[in-house]
């Protein structure tokens, strides 16, 4: 009976704006075994756009999980969670996984101070970075059963 259900792809935005971290993330995303459908953006203003569903993206899903590098081309990757949060739809408790190069205590703070879900370093340790999809995606099928037996 478990195995006849079809479970809805776990939407997951990723905003980085390197191409080499960009494909070493969805080379893992495709090895995990977690059903998704991803999209790519590389900068602060294409992934504000993407959650309002701006211009190209009249038609963007909302995230189930949102992956961010920190230093983009055009501003800090978190004014994208501070604009996320200030949407009063669901997307305002969208889980968001820091991946970045800056492992300093600053940076840390920051994104405790923000209620950051994850804050992986890279290089992206593969088996983190997969515990940790994985989790989100645990928890966000256990929200939907949970729903619906509601």
């Amino acid at each position: 009976m478990f195995g006849e259900m079809k479970t809805k792809p776990m939407e997951i935005l990723l905003v980085e704006d390197g191409l080499v971290d960009a494909k070493i993330t969805i080379h893992a995303l495709r090895r995990s075994m977690v059903h998704h459908r991803l999209t790519l953006v590389r900068t602060t203003s294409e992934a504000v756009q993407f959650l309002r569903r701006d211009g190209v993206f009249g038609r963007a899903p909302s995230p189930d999980l949102l992956l961010l590098d920190l230093c983009l081309p055009d501003g800090d990757g978190l004014e994208v969670v501070a604009a996320m949060r200030a949407f009063p739809d669901r997307r305002a408790v969208t889980p968001v996984v820091v991946l970045t190069s800056s492992d300093d205590t600053e940076t840390r703070a920051r994104c405790r101070s923000m209620n950051i879900d994850d804050f992986i370093s890279k290089p992206v340790d593969e088996e983190q970075f997969l515990r940790v999809v994985r989790e989100h995606k645990r928890l966000l099928m256990f929200s939907h059963t949970a729903l619906a037996t509601v």
